[in-house]
């Protein structure tokens, strides 16, 4: 048995879930998420708390769904109720993002064009200066999803550290070329 997966979740005032027909639904003051239930795993709810039981003829790796599953809720509990957010750091001269509506996020990242982003449904963007983006969800998955891919328009370079980065990310510098004297 999984030891994350034996834990008990609590569900604060406000928060329902109810599991049926292979999915568990959070309901929360934020909004509400949905996922299937893994299989040999199944959900139980009772009053104020969740857990997530093993099937007895669970087969090999049952034990790892298990913990992923109740990791699963309590990211779901937890985004429902207080939400997640995900910062990212531009630098570079000249690099600078900007918000075009509410679901497009336009880039200028030292190409020759710049670089549009049309966030997924269920993200909010908010850019702060030119050069700090701050992305919120209630789905933690969505909002990884979606850092990763604005993140990957211009990973950070090792020589200057030029690109998009998450804030407190530290990107290993390398040394440059130095001058030979021959």
């Amino acid at each position: 048995m999984s030891r994350v997966g034996k834990k008990i979740l609590p569900l604060p005032k406000g928060v329902t879930v109810t599991a049926e027909g292979g999915q568990v639904r959070v309901k929360g003051p934020k909004g509400e998420l949905s996922r299937p239930i893994l299989p040999d795993t199944s959900v139980v709810v009772s009053g104020a708390e969740v857990r997530v039981e093993l099937a007895a003829s669970a087969a090999k790796g049952a034990d790892a769904r298990h913990g992923t599953m109740r990791a699963n809720l309590a990211n779901m509990v937890h985004g429902v109720t207080e939400g997640f957010s995900r910062s990212l750091e531009i630098n570079g001269v000249g690099y600078r993002a900007a918000m075009e509506g509410k679901r497009r996020l336009v880039l200028q990242l030292g190409y020759s064009h710049p670089i549009a982003y049309d966030l997924p449904e269920g993200v909010e963007a908010t850019v702060e200066g030119q050069n700090k983006i701050l992305l919120r969800s209630i789905n933690k998955e969505l909002l990884g999803q979606a850092a990763a891919n604005v993140r990957a328009f211009r990973p950070p370079e090792p020589y200057k550290g030029k690109g998009i980065k998450y804030e407190g990310e530290h990107i290993i510098r390398k040394a440059g070329k130095t001058a030979g004297s021959t």
